[in-house]
């Protein structure tokens, strides 16, 4: 049953390149390198229009739920695509838990704990491992809520998330136009020191303590080699315009090329020039400068690289640093309420995506029966839902506590998916030669590059990508990312969840071979029915 229309599925891509959340929590965090942010951004996303065309190009040919779980399997092989598919689309999703509960309380909990004037309890919430941990539980029993409700009345939710969301952006850029450089900085002052208990002159003690951080990455320029360096750390925020693609089997119309296409280019373009915007008007009236050394004194603290708490004792917020122009507290509660829109409609992202890969997987007898139970009303997945929460539970505390360092592993959580899209891209540049019946039929077959199917140019382009980040993040000749070969933490997770993956492939094809004389290799030779 397909119950997602094209805006819908357009909504979602949008979502899944969240500027608020995910661009403004990863981009605090590169405050140290030395490439322009806004090169970076454009640049990157013009790259990865390839992965849109891509993708586009598989749902078209194979428009099933499961996506790439789907994809690679029956064109790279069983063992293949589940390895990749179930580490990317399942294991790893636990460990975004942590980060999207640490995105629930920076933009959402904490500032309206400001705005309400519970400065106690705002703190509590913005530094304590238990208020983090509580975090994850509201999460995932949100998350747990809102998938299980369905597909037709998610899309609801999401579509009220998106309009609210982006008024609050509105206003919150149109509040630091108004005050200008000079309104913000008295603005800044009045509030930080009558909400946040900061101390006077906190401007200033926030630029010498980014400045003793070592902020330095500037809005424009850096030179080529370092504007593709800051690529690794952007792509947490935007290699995810395809993040619907698992669902495809729901959307109508998912035959269509140029509509898939579509639905995932403006995912990625509008997030694209809304950032270009947002990231602007901070510079005019924040200032570029202020704003990169208020990150670098929060994550340097947080970090503990430094035993200097930040003179603005919370996470740089742009919509908290809007709102401080103005001393209606009413007003400021009401921005800060429509931008938690920003969280309320990506949230479902976490596990949505990665429930419709489980599923195909116990369709194909990988899994236990129990996987594939629907709910008969909503005709949600419970049973794979269940394989996401329950695991999230024990990551979250592993990560919130930093037990065997998890906290070093925050990019491992891209590093992990990027790998199954790079099964997906090699099984799209295979495609129209190993399953040539099949292109040869679909709708994309008519387009081409000098002769070369376009999924296959495209294909190759993204791949370049894909292993450029790649050798960035484990060989990082550079030391900027943290998750290179020299962190045993991170090597010994990403190890171990290929390994888990592929012991449940060989006791599946095992149990199903002799309890069922089932040959599980047979069930990859056929498209899975709709």
């Amino acid at each position: 049953m397909r119950s997602w229309s094209v805006f819908d599925a357009f909504v979602y891509s949008f979502f899944s390149v969240n500027l608020v959340t995910l661009g403004l929590y990863i981009v605090s965090q590169m405050y140290a390198l030395e490439g322009g942010l806004l090169p970076a951004l454009l640049l990157s996303a013009v790259i990865i229009l390839a992965e849109v065309v891509v993708y586009a190009g598989l749902i078209a040919v194979m428009p099933r739920a499961g996506g790439d779980y789907v994809w690679q399997s029956r064109i790279l092989g069983g063992p293949i695509g589940f390895v990749l598919a179930v580490t990317g689309w399942w294991f790893i999703l636990w460990l975004w838990t942590p980060l999207y509960a640490d995105m629930l309380r920076h933009t959402v909990v904490v500032p309206l704990l400001v705005a309400a004037g519970a400065r106690e309890a705002a703190a509590w919430a913005a530094w304590s491992p238990a208020a983090w941990y509580l975090a994850c539980l509201l999460t995932i029993a949100y998350v747990g809520w809102i998938i299980a409700i369905g597909m037709k009345a998610y899309a609801r939710v999401q579509r009220i998330c998106f309009w609210t969301g982006n008024i609050g952006l509105a206003a919150v850029c149109g509040l630091l136009l108004w005050a200008g450089p000079e309104g913000f900085r008295a603005g800044l002052e009045a509030n930080a020191v009558r909400l946040l208990a900061s101390d006077p002159g906190v401007y200033e003690a926030t630029l010498a303590a980014g400045k003793a951080a070592g902020a330095v990455q500037p809005l424009w320029g850096g030179g080529i080699e370092a504007i593709f360096l800051a690529m690794p750390y952007l792509v947490f925020f935007n290699l995810w315009p395809n993040w619907g693609a698992t669902l495809y089997g729901e959307v109508k119309g998912a035959d269509d090329f140029k509509r898939n296409f579509w639905g995932m280019a403006l995912g990625l373009l509008v997030t694209t020039a809304l950032a270009v915007v947002l990231f602007l008007v901070l510079d005019r009236t924040v200032g570029w400068e202020f704003y990169t050394h208020a990150n670098a004194a929060y994550w340097s603290y947080r970090w503990d690289l430094t035993t200097t708490a930040p003179p603005l004792a919370l996470w740089p917020y742009p919509a908290l640093l809007a709102v401080f122009t103005t001393q209606n507290q009413l007003l400021q509660f009401a921005v800060l309420l429509a931008m938690s829109a920003w969280f309320l409609g990506w949230a479902g992202t976490v596990f949505l995506s990665s429930t419709r890969a489980i599923f195909a997987a116990a369709f194909d007898r990988l899994l236990p029966e129990a996987v594939t139970r629907v709910d008969p009303r909503t005709r949600t997945p419970l049973g794979a839902l269940a394989l996401m929460v329950g695991p999230a539970l024990v990551v979250s505390a592993l990560f919130v506590w930093d037990v065997f360092g998890f906290r070093s592993l925050t990019l491992a959580s891209t590093l992990v998916i990027a790998v199954t899209y790079l099964g997906s891209t090699v099984a799209a540049i295979l495609l129209p030669y190993i399953r040539k019946p099949m292109f040869e039929a679909s709708p994309i077959a008519r387009y081409r590059v000098a002769g070369i199917p376009l999924i296959t140019a495209a294909g190759v382009i993204f791949a370049g990508f894909l292993l450029y980040l790649l050798f960035q993040w484990l060989i990082d000749p550079h030391d900027l990312y943290g998750i290179s070969y020299r962190n045993t933490a991170s090597i010994l997770f990403v190890l171990g969840l290929y390994a888990l993956a592929g012991a449940i492939y060989q006791s599946a094809r095992i149990y199903r071979r002799k309890a069922e004389k089932l040959d599980i290799d047979l069930l990859y030779r056929e498209i899975p029915v709709e």
